[in-house]
């Protein structure tokens, strides 16, 4: 088994993970607009590696409630990744996408919930293709799962399975968004013998 993780990265695996991030979230961008029917602009994702225990701290106060997707990466590459929104951002995206009133701020019912698994499954789906275009290798995800819930508790998943492989995460933060702008999270959590495989499809030798 390879003892590669991503502690012992170097500045040309950046530079890939930040054009991952950037085909990504355009992807995304371009993909969540077709659904909503608008016009969107993207700023330039903020990407990075984390520590997994500082995730939580990045995106927002951990006792605050966010959305969660979850998915399973399997094929050429095995892992996990998840999509994060705060709330604010996420009533923003079922809002148009349900064609309500803007200040619409009621519990998300089960048609609200299958609308954001959706979206949460664009936008991965989106980086995830990224990552393959670049690569050339098959990575499929998995059908997501979604939780509503604070935080720290949604983000204690990839803490505790992340901490098998290393101690840092990639971690994609995305703003979109026409009049009101919409924050985005994006966490990768490749399985350690898929690091060597990643790297040596780019080329990168350790």
């Amino acid at each position: 088994m390879s003892d590669f993780t991503l502690d012992h990265v170097n500045d040309m695996y950046v530079d890939v993970l930040r054009e991952i991030g950037n085909i990504g979230a355009g992807n995304a961008t371009t993909a969540i607009a077709q659904m909503l029917g608008s016009r969107l602009n993207m700023q330039v994702p903020n990407v990075k590696l984390m520590e997994a225990s500082q995730l939580g701290g990045a995106i927002c106060d951990e006792e605050e409630t966010v959305v969660g997707i979850f998915l399973e990466v399997c094929n050429d590459i095995s892992g996990s990744m998840m999509f994060l929104m705060r709330m604010d951002s996420a009533h923003v995206i079922v809002n148009k996408l349900m064609m309500r009133d803007p200040e619409y701020n009621e519990p998300f019912d089960e048609m609200d919930l299958s609308a954001l698994k959706e979206i949460g499954n664009i936008i991965a789906a989106s980086y995830l293709s990224a990552l393959s275009t670049l690569t050339n290798l098959r990575i499929q995800p998995s059908v997501p799962y979604i939780a509503v819930d604070m935080a720290a508790a949604i983000l204690s998943v990839p803490a505790i399975q992340f901490g098998q492989y290393g101690d840092n995460a990639l971690f994609i933060e995305t703003e979109f968004g026409d009049d009101v702008k919409m924050q985005g999270y994006f966490i990768l959590m490749p399985e350690q013998d898929s690091y060597s495989k990643i790297l040596s499809s780019l080329g990168i030798t350790m």
